[in-house]
């Protein structure tokens, strides 16, 4: 069985069966919040822009929330192979000095990580990179979670939580989404609930504050109070709006390439309990998903994809060995994407989308 299932909109699907599936059709990359199950995903980036993209002659924009921010980053850098591999070493050996490490040891951990994933000279490349366009998306908190009081936070969480549930529209009086971007590109969202959004540039002083405000899981992580070219203010984890996404694209006109390690994206993190809450048809008629099959998953240790909580169930050299054989055994998805579609069987494999749209 094939370790990657191919998922297609409607639109995507018709402009492949006509065109054929390549590079030349996609203007945007998106990678999902999620933390450690970005693994899954490690084989698949090891390819896709060191060899597939690489001599693409247009604009691709890579827009990344949380763990997908950091891999935007490396994608977007000089030599997105050597950077991928750095995010992914620096991240599956990351240790605490205990099961409970508090919010400061665990971001003191995640800004020596970005400077091991982009250091100076990273900074420059993603910078002055014409091709690639790496855009961030960070939230920026306006009700009780703008506090770094945990009691504070979780009232913030809590209310927040509530607002959702009756309507995700609710969430524009709690948050401002913010899209930190690289210089010189033209890019816009399309946000079915028009929640309020900003955009401002990456800078040289701005991109290691902008990563680690995009991953600053409230209560767990701190959160980043300034960030250079940015008004003043308590900004957090960009999935709090933007978990698996819910945005369609523009102004550019091409296809998304969107690999996920669920076949089923769940708009916002608050949104993750609400079965009804599923993503816009408009949204996704233009992406193409590539997706961990289940019997991939299945052979994986302990036959599921990594996730935080290995953290507090795993004692760290278990799960430093586990993490870094998935790392290895998704080295098959990127093989197998590579060779589909050199081949032309990536057509054939392409399926409707699994989820229901409104």
């Amino acid at each position: 069985m094939a370790p990657l299932d191919v998922y297609a909109g409607k639109k995507a699907r018709e402009t492949i069966m006509k065109n054929g599936f390549n590079p030349d059709l996609f203007s945007y990359f998106l990678g999902a919040s999620g933390g450690p199950k970005w693994f899954t995903l490690a084989g698949l980036d090891r390819v896709l822009f060191p060899e597939w993209f690489a001599n693409v002659n247009h604009q691709i924009h890579v827009i990344g929330s949380s763990a997908g921010a950091f891999r935007a980053i490396c994608a977007v850098q000089n030599d997105p192979f050597a950077a991928i591999n750095r995010l992914a070493s620096s991240y599956s050996t990351t240790t605490y000095s205990s099961n409970k490490p508090t919010p400061r040891e665990i971001t003191a951990k995640a800004e020596d990580l970005l400077k091991e994933m982009v250091n100076d000279t990273g900074k420059q490349e993603v910078l002055s990179n014409s091709r690639f366009k790496a855009h961030l998306i960070v939230a920026k908190c306006l009700g009780a979670t703008r506090f770094e009081s945990k009691f504070r936070q979780l009232s913030g969480l809590a209310m927040s939580a509530a607002a959702n549930t009756v309507n995700r529209k609710n969430l524009s009086r709690l948050y401002t989404r913010y899209i930190f971007s690289s210089p010189n590109t033209n890019f816009e969202i399309n946000d079915p609930y028009q929640l309020p959004t900003q955009y401002h540039d990456l800078t040289q002083g701005n991109i290691h504050s902008a990563l680690l405000a995009s991953g600053s899981i409230p209560i767990v992580i701190e959160g980043v109070q300034n960030i250079e070219g940015a008004p003043a203010g308590m900004y957090r984890d960009g999935g709090i709006i933007d978990y698996h996404f819910d945005l369609s694209f523009g102004p550019d006109k091409g296809l998304v390439l969107y690999p996920h390690f669920y076949d089923k994206p769940i708009p916002g993190w608050f949104d993750k309990g609400l079965k009804n809450r599923v993503p816009h048809r408009s949204s996704y008629d233009n992406v193409v998903m590539l997706v961990p099959s289940a019997s991939f998953v299945a052979n994986l240790p302990y036959s599921k994809i990594p996730d935080r909580k290995d953290f507090e169930v795993l004692d760290a050299k278990t799960r430093i060995q586990y993490w870094q054989t998935v790392l290895k055994e998704t080295d098959r998805l990127g093989e197998y994407f590579m060779r589909a579609v050199n081949d032309g069987t990536l057509v054939d494999a392409i399926k409707p989308l699994p989820f229901n749209m409104v």
